[in-house]
């Protein structure tokens, strides 16, 4: 590969690469920010080619292609994943055809950016369907003849890596590999610039970097922290600052004398390529260009091999004291018979006429916790963080806070989180939450970027003293944290192959979905061989013959046995008792193989609770 052409020109001298192709189409097409740009490749290539011609003619010498979104996974949300062909093939006509008009030398280089979607264990992508849309992709750019791969914006070095083998799979090709850096100079994932060359040098790329995401000074310095430590060509495209908006769209600060001056102290820095990524222009590439023609190269290091690189183990935490388990963690683990109660969360925001009959409850009978749930069926409701953070502090007993991915992404729970620990709420239940189409809001976003399983090992390693993105935190997280489990599934192999990762990840404890058979518990109890951590079965006590009928009928995940339906109706006005004698049969038949029991009181009569419970014995759990 060292003989290609591209690595021969990169070898005479720093080269100049263009700017932002997005921020540009969307600037000069008066377009929203949720534009398919790749698609422009084909519904205005006019205006595509337009933007390299004005590149070309400000100096730049490597052009990107419009392909940074040109994957079928990323295509897909506009309905156009069977053109990844045709819109990368286009797009790489589009810039050799501004090149034959403007007839100056530059080098095509193919843009491959990250799929959008959160990588397995993590989120919901395997890693054999990332190396696919990447190697799709790659091999259509290829095939369509460009001189370099360019894989740009990418966050992890896990995702990058996928990305990596399936460039390699194209063969003949110089690869330029750039991820992206915070302003605290750490990829989002956590990763240093220490450990990024160390990683892009065992995998042996041909120029290794950084683009977006922060300015020109920023970047210089994780530029200059890669600097001594590379032995392979460097590369940066800051962008312009970052953006304000204004009137409707985004306006980036850095102008281009500005940026240009940063370009000249990337070279003194040791970089081989310079542009920009999103809010450069034309008029930015320009002046880098008579930055680039004033700036003597300094004298290269000589290359020197490869070192063997070997991946170390991710860093661990300093030993530091972790917070006292939570109380209900202590109850469990002593092996004490729980009880959790539901609390409806609510539609506004006094919760005092709740807080008055939850009072009435603990007044007659002991509970360990309070549940809050997170948007139950999709609706609009207080947020359970500051429902728990409620509960606490007004009734003194502990909250279970419910957290449910699919309304936030991995930022806004890492967010939500940290924030419940510092207040104290640390029992948590990860869930996926109902959708969003069956709720109030139908055409609200649902996220799901992170799967149940993921999250909870995200608080696991928190737990053992890493943050989300594997680097050390000042001190250990203390959560004690729940996953769910229907016990009377529609299909038994999906469910059970979701537990065992869930408690793969870290789980703590399991809570059920509301059960009404205890036949429910012993079947799933035979078929886990005993329940692999301690089982919280949900209770929902029923109040009438058409409470029950409701449940079983409409609402998902619910059995109500054909025979406790006939019980409540035959009971008539009496139907609210039987209610309370069906949740104790429950309870008792299953009381050798559960650690306590979550109920869920309807219609805010939380009184249902202590009726359950004065009939029963105390309890503790094998």
């Amino acid at each position: 590969m060292a003989d290609h052409p591209f690595l021969h020109r990169l070898a005479q001298g720093p080269l100049l690469a263009d700017g932002a192709m997005g921020t540009e189409l969307q600037q000069r097409g008066a377009l929203p920010i949720n534009t398919c740009f790749e698609h422009l490749n084909l519904t205005n290539p006019a205006l595509v080619r337009e933007i390299h011609l004005d590149y070309i003619k400000a100096g730049a010498e490597l052009l990107e292609t419009n392909t940074y979104g040109a994957n079928a996974l990323r295509l897909g949300q506009h309905g156009l994943e069977g053109q990844v062909r045709s819109l990368n093939r286009r797009a790489v006509e589009l810039a050799r055809e501004a090149q034959r008009l403007t007839g100056q030398k530059v080098w095509v280089a193919g843009a491959i950016g990250p799929l959008g979607k959160t990588l397995e264990p993590i989120g919901t992508l395997r890693l054999a369907e990332a190396r696919a849309a990447f190697q799709e992709q790659a091999l259509a750019l290829g095939e369509a003849g460009v001189d370099l791969l360019l894989l740009e914006t990418f966050t992890s070095l896990a995702e990058v890596r996928e990305a990596i083998a399936a460039a390699k799979a194209v063969g003949g090709l110089p690869i330029i590999v750039q991820l992206t850096f915070t302003q605290e100079g750490l990829t989002p994932a956590g990763d240093s610039p220490k450990e990024v060359v160390r990683e892009l040098e065992a995998l042996e790329v041909d120029v290794l970097g950084t683009n977006c995401s922060v300015g020109s000074e920023p970047m210089l310095r994780v530029l200059e922290a890669m600097g001594p430590l590379s032995h392979t060509p460097l590369s940066a495209l800051p962008n312009a600052g970052f953006p304000q908006y204004v009137d409707g769209r985004f306006v980036y600060l850095s102008s281009p004398s500005y940026m240009a001056g940063y370009a000249a102290k990337m070279l003194e820095a040791g970089a081989a390529i310079v542009g920009g990524c999103c809010g450069t222009t034309p008029e930015h590439i320009a002046a880098m260009r008579d930055a680039l023609r004033d700036h003597r190269a300094p004298r290269r290091r000589p290359l020197r091999a490869r070192p063997a690189t070997s991946i170390s183990a991710p860093e661990t935490a300093p030993p530091t004291l972790a917070p006292e388990p939570t109380a209900l963690a202590k109850r469990v683990h002593a092996k004490e018979f729980v009880v959790t109660v539901e609390v409806h969360p609510l539609r506004g925001f006094d919760i005092s006429p709740t807080l008055l009959k939850l009072r009435q409850l603990l007044g007659r009978v002991h509970v360990d916790a309070f549940n809050a749930t997170d948007m139950p069926l999709a609706q609009g409701r207080m947020s359970p963080l500051a429902m728990s953070t409620l509960l606490q502090s007004r009734l003194g007993v502990e909250a279970i806070m419910h957290v449910a991915t699919r309304y936030r992404n991995l930022l806004a729970l890492h967010s939500d989180l940290l924030g419940a620990h510092a207040l104290g709420v640390r029992n948590v239940i990860v869930m996926m939450g109902d959708p969003p189409s069956i709720g109030d809001y139908p055409n609200a976003v649902s996220f799901s970027d992170v799967t149940s399983s993921g999250l909870i090992r995200l608080i696991h390693q928190a737990n053992n003293g890493l943050d989300l993105s594997g680097k050390p935190l000042e001190q250990p997280t203390n959560f004690f944290v729940g996953c769910a489990l229907n016990l009377e599934p529609q299909n038994l192999d999906a469910e059970l192959a979701s537990l065992e990762r869930k408690v793969a990840a870290g789980a703590d404890f399991i809570f059920t979905q509301s059960v009404y058979d205890p036949e429910a518990v012993e079947r799933m109890h035979r078929r886990l061989g005993g329940f692999p951590l301690p089982l919280i079965i949900s209770v929902l006590p029923l109040r009438s013959y058409r409470h029950a009928e409701f449940l079983h009928n409409e609402v998902p995940g619910m059995v109500v046995p054909e025979a406790m339906r006939q019980r409540m109706k035959d009971a008539g006005k009496r139907a609210a008792d039987v209610g309370v004698a069906l949740a104790q049969e429950l309870i008792t038949a299953a009381r050798g193989k559960i650690a306590g029991v979550y109920f869920v009181p309807s219609f805010g009569h939380y009184e249902v609770v202590a009726d359950v419970l004065e009939g029963l014995p105390a309890m503790r759990f094998p």
